[in-house]
């Protein structure tokens, strides 16, 4: 959960903290899973590494979605609770 602040401002309580990073920490090793086939890629030319970029790139589309609708989730969450002046 998490909780509004008077000025407008999102204060995460440590559960959502936590799993905020955990997302974050998601899209880090999505990352860094396909290090090796950018590098064979773009240096070797290794074709095969290629189509694993893309279908690793088309993977980490998704998760940037996931997480821009949860940001959008929490925006909202936090407006609606936002007490009335």
């Amino acid at each position: 959960s998490l909780a509004l602040m008077s000025g407008g401002e999102v204060i995460f309580t440590n559960h959502s903290w936590r799993f905020l990073m955990g997302r974050f920490e998601e899209v880090v090793s999505l990352v860094q899973s396909f290090q090796k086939d950018f590098q064979k890629f773009y240096e070797k030319g290794n074709k095969s590494a290629g189509t694993r970029v893309r279908k690793a790139m088309n993977e980490l589309k998704k998760k940037a979605q996931e997480v821009r609708k949860e940001v959008q989730e929490i925006k909202t969450k936090a407006k609606e609770e936002k007490p009335m002046m």
